[in-house]
């Protein structure tokens, strides 16, 4: 029996600005990632989303950035290790408030953006981050592009970790994500989006944009929550997983 966890980075929305579907994606996933006030997100938003999760009995993580809500955490910074640590577990403490304010606790870390995308790459941030996460609470598990330096931080460190693969993003040959940059970077074809999740899962591989089968392990699949025909897909691939025979659950269920 095949088993998944559906990721969703929630949350997003901060003053005057509304980002996202929050409420009816929370249908269709099991675990959250909610912005801690970095790239997005703010204390009321942060409080509404915990309890949006835990009404859905949707498990809840940290979802740190970047400081930079100009460019949503996406863009990349000049940032120290120590520096990346710091801002990690300010993020984790800010959020690890009002999930305990509501009687719970969290599952999961995982970082956002650039962030994500730079520790992916670098062992020195990557374990700047599994340290930060680790101190704060070594239960908790640490979300990570599957096969990632960030991965392989985790569980050097000691933490219990989940290897995330992308539904409507395309892959290098290195196993890395296509930049948002670059024209080919999301997948809009729902059919090829699930049809890719449904092989990773199954088959552990996925074809990336140079036409090389990569290897893969997955734990988690990310379903953006933002996008105009987000609801739609949420709703079916949840619908084709469980038709495929995957069960979906959460990552600590």
């Amino acid at each position: 029996m095949y088993k998944i966890d559906l990721n969703c980075d929630l949350g997003e929305s901060f003053g005057a600005y509304s980002l996202g579907m929050d409420e009816d994606i929370l249908r269709f996933v099991t675990s959250a990632n909610i912005a801690c006030g970095f790239h997005a997100g703010d204390p009321s938003v942060m409080q509404k989303t915990v309890k949006l999760a835990l009404k859905n009995n949707v498990q809840i993580g940290a979802h740190p950035g970047l400081p930079d809500l100009v460019g949503f955490g996406r863009r990349n910074m000049n940032i120290t290790p120590q520096e990346a640590h710091d801002m990690v577990i300010y993020q984790i403490g800010a959020l690890a408030g009002f999930v305990k304010s509501e009687g719970t606790r969290m599952q999961h870390v995982k970082p956002h953006g650039a962030l994500y995308n730079m520790a992916a790459k670098d062992s020195k941030l990557a374990i700047a981050i599994a340290e930060a996460v680790y101190k704060v609470d070594s239960e908790l598990i640490l979300f990570g592009l599957a096969g990632s330096e960030l991965v392989r931080a985790g569980e050097k460190i000691g933490l219990q970790t989940a290897n995330e693969v992308f539904s409507d993003r395309t892959y290098q040959a290195d196993g890395t994500l296509t930049p948002r940059t670059e024209p080919d970077a999301l997948i809009h074809d729902k059919k090829q989006a699930v049809g890719q999740v449904v092989r990773m899962i199954k088959e552990g591989q996925v074809l990336s944009r140079q036409h090389v089968d990569v290897p893969v392990k997955a734990d988690t699949v990310c379903i953006h929550g933002d996008g105009a025909a987000a609801l739609a897909f949420a709703q079916q691939i949840k619908e084709t997983l469980e038709l495929s025979g995957i069960e979906i659950a959460a990552f600590r269920s």
